[in-house]
């Protein structure tokens, strides 16, 4: 892998965490390349030196945070499901001003949308319907049920600030989606 200059990471952080302030300050359609400038001390120029626009630089954004769980999800996948939400949790908990901007009331429906997909992905290789409790139920159903009530109650806790510990939500989370898938 090649190595990424110190200056250059220091940039894409500085922009990222930019965003995510001021997204927690106005819409992000609001939001102006002069703005991330300012807030990310850096020139214009600078930022479309990484980006093509302010879009561009939330994709890659979400898209990293995406990718982080889909590849946690792999690593997990010998896990329970308490165990691997647990991961996630600490993960949430960790990010949290990305999270809760992305899924609480201001946040980016596209984000929303590509955490739903990616639950949908990971939750049908769990889903059974050929015996035991889910015998004879739709699977695609049933999946997009266990994934969008997960999204749900992430989502909840984020809009909620919290109102139980990471790990309670993991344990919660993960007995539910064991009863159900």
């Amino acid at each position: 892998m090649a190595k990424v200059d110190r200056r250059i990471l220091k940039t894409q952080v500085a922009l990222k965490k930019a965003v995510i302030d001021l997204m927690s300050e106005k819409n992000f359609d609001d939001i102006t390349i002069q703005d991330l400038s300012d807030r990310a001390n850096v020139s214009r120029g600078t930022i479309y030196l990484h980006y093509l626009d302010k879009f561009d630089l939330l994709d890659k954004l979400v898209e990293e945070h995406i990718d982080v769980l889909r590849e946690t999800c792999r690593e997990a996948s010998e896990l329970s499901f308490t165990e691997s939400t647990l991961i996630w949790t600490e993960y949430f908990e960790r990010n949290y001003s990305f999270f809760s901007m992305m899924l609480a009331s201001k946040g980016a429906p596209y984000f929303r949308g590509r955490f739903l997909d990616l639950l949908i992905e990971e939750l049908a290789n769990e889903a059974n319907v050929t015996n035991g409790k889910n015998k004879g139920l739709n699977e695609d159903l049933l999946v997009r049920f266990a994934a969008s009530a997960f999204v749900g109650v992430v989502e909840w806790w984020f809009t909620n600030e919290k109102p139980v510990p990471h790990h309670v939500l993991a344990e919660q989370l993960g007995t539910l989606l064991e009863r159900n898938l």
